[in-house]
Parts: C-alpha cells; structure tokens; sequence
C-alpha cells in the first residue's frame, strides 16, 4: 500500500489555467475526498493522480515514485468510474477476474482473489449472474470488486455512486464506508459533488476552488472552523448565514453590531487595530435559537419548511445580505408571518474579513482568496 504526494501540481488546457499550486499530502491509510462545485476541477486532479490527464507542472509521488510520465497501467492504481462499464456477457466472476486473466495469473490465485473480494463486497452468492440480473448497487459493487482484486497501491472513485437513486445511493455508501473499515490499509481517493458523502466518508476532505485548494482537514474541522467563506458556506446544508456588520468591541470576546441592526458576540478574539472593521459574521442555521433578549437577528418568517424533527425558517431578506434561515428542533408551523429574534452562542458565531476568517489570519499557509458561492 502506499501514499501520495502532489507538489506544485498544475493543469493548463492552452492558455486556460484549470489547476495550479496543489499541495497535498495523502498518508497511506487514508480516504481522501476532493469536493468542490461543478467545474472546479477535482475530476481533473482525479485523473492526473491516474495518468489519465497529463500533469503540465508539478511532481506527483506514488509510494516514493515521481510518476509524471509513467503510464497509468504501471502507477499500481485502480479507477472506479460513476458509469459501471461492465461486460454485458460476462458474469460477476468474469467481470471481476479479467483484468487478471489479461495479466496471466494463475487459476488458483484468480479464484482466491476473487472468492476473497466477492465475500467482501457480499457478491459471493451472485458470482454466476450477468449484469443485467443485478440491481444499480449490486453493478457497482462489481465494479469495485473488479478493482478489489487487482490489489492495488490506491484506490481512485470518480462520484461512483451519482448514477443511483436516492436509496441505493445511501446503502453503498454505507457499504463503502464498511469496506474502507475492512481494508485500513488501502489508500483511497474519491471525488464527489456530494458532501454527505464527503461527511461521512472522508479521514479528510479536499475543497477546490478557484483552480485552488481552498481548505484541507477532517470533516469537522471544516464544519466547524472553516478558513474562508468560500468553505464556510459549501459545507453544511443549509449554507451558513453571512450577515454584513462593523466590529465595535475587541479583546478575548469580539462584538459586531450588525448592518440590519442586530448585535452579534463572538468568541474569536480580535485587537485592538480591528476596531471597525467591515466584516461578514457567519452563524449556521441550525447554530440559531430564539430569544426575547438581545438579538443577533430579527426579522419576519416568510416561508416554513416543516420536516418533523427539524423546521427551516426562511426570513424576509434585508437589504445588503443574502436571506438568513434558520434550523429549530422539533415543529414550528405557527411561526409563518411573525417576527422572530435569533441569536446565537459566541463559540458559534464566526468572523470573517475579505473573506478569510480572523480566527486563521497569522496561520502560516498559503491559501486561495475565495468568495462565498
């Protein structure tokens, strides 16, 4: 098994500049999830790491191994694609064994290989099946046991599970989750424009932006001390709240009375040369609650989405923000049409200057300058 190491890694299609300045170090172990919206090039970055897309600048390390200009039949990769690209004639077993087959290997170790990866993925009581007697997940299965069992050094996923429904999207999930669990070793890069998954799959998540990395960490690093408003807003559904405000008190606790009139209390400690300050406090939804005290916003309830555990308050936007919503357990239906104070625990509220939080300012890494989407 083995790691991977992208340095200064570069894309460029002409004069059109895709990718540039990746810097990624990726242990083995590992399960890596590049994210990003539409466009952003993870996709791209995925198919250099496979040979698939040529590197116009940088270094990409496989297990100790500049592999720049090595074919990706050598690279000791396997590729799991979002189509299944399955065989209609063969069966699950012959699927699965042909790439051994092509590689001359022994009976007797395509069968172990084989028996090994189907009891893993629970495909061993459809090894005799053609794919058109399997399900959506069943046929992704396959193809990441047609993978499996070419033991390879890192396992690549481009957004396997994006041409199932709903349902089979959550059960694979599920069972890529428990297979990462039965292989701690394997190294795994996958790409998703899903950050549920991404959530909760990820030993660490890979957001691109801007032809850039925005921010790299675990899933709740991200979640909860995002670097930028780019990473605050893509992670977390709903996105969290931007509210326009001037920072009037400094110290340990930092207060920014905000543009619609509000009040907001953080915990990020700020000095004294941030005393007014044009800033953008950050609050996610579900890190609201009501108040008959000093609000952090007040505003009037125009939509209700009512999902049983939770309900989204979706307020009338004031002017120079984006409109604000919040998450409230349990059922809220009669607050449609009425005014409502929020506020928000200074641990929870967040601080952003030109779109980089204060919290990270003298944090000695080189990031991209991204806006919130």
């Amino acid at each position: 098994m083995a790691g991977l190491v992208l340095k200064d890694v570069a894309k460029a299609y002409g004069d059109v500049q895709v990718l540039r300045d990746i810097d990624l170090d990726i242990q083995q172990g590992e399960l890596i999830v590049f994210v990003g919206p539409s466009g952003c090039g993870k996709s791209t970055l995925l198919r250099m790491i496979a040979g698939l897309e040529r590197i116009t600048g940088g270094t990409l390390t496989i297990d100790g191994q500049v592999v720049n200009d090595v074919p990706p039949s050598e690279r000791g990769i396997a590729m799991v694609f979002q189509s299944y690209a399955l065989y209609p004639h063969m069966t699950v077993r012959e699927n699965m064994s042909f790439a051994l087959r092509i590689a001359k290997k022994t009976q007797a170790e395509i069968d172990e290989r084989v028996e090994k990866a189907a009891k893993t993925l629970q495909l061993h009581n459809l090894l005799d099946r053609l794919p058109k007697e399997l399900s959506g997940g069943q046929r992704q299965r396959v193809a990441i046991g047609r993978s499996i069992v070419r033991d390879p050094k890192v396992y690549l996923f481009d957004e396997p599970l994006s041409n199932l429904d709903a349902a089979l999207r959550v059960a694979t999930r599920i069972e890529i989750a428990q297979l990462k669990e039965a292989m701690p070793e394997r190294t795994m890069v996958y790409v998703t424009h899903d950050q549920v998954e991404a959530m909760t799959l990820a030993t660490r998540i890979v957001v691109l932006a801007g032809g850039g990395i925005a921010q790299v960490g675990t899933p709740l690093e991200l979640y909860e001390r995002p670097e930028n408003e780019f990473v605050a807003q893509f992670i977390g559904s709903p996105s969290m709240n931007l509210l326009p405000g001037e920072i009037t008190g400094t110290g340990e606790r930092t207060t920014v009375r905000l543009a619609g009139g509000g009040m907001a209390v953080s915990a990020i400690p700020t000095r004294a040369d941030d005393m007014g300050k044009q800033v953008n406090i950050g609050v996610r939804p579900e890190d609201f609650s009501e108040t008959t005290g000093e609000a952090v916003f007040e505003g009037k309830v125009s939509i209700i989405e009512a999902l049983g555990e939770v309900t989204l308050l979706y307020f009338e936007p004031v002017e120079g923000a984006d409109p604000v919503i919040a998450k409230l357990g349990g059922i809220h239906k009669d607050l449609r049409g009425r005014t409502v104070r929020l506020t928000a625990d200074p641990s929870k509220v967040h601080i952003f200057h030109d779109s980089q939080s204060l919290l990270y300012r003298d944090a000695p890494v080189k990031r991209i300058a991204t806006k919130a989407h």
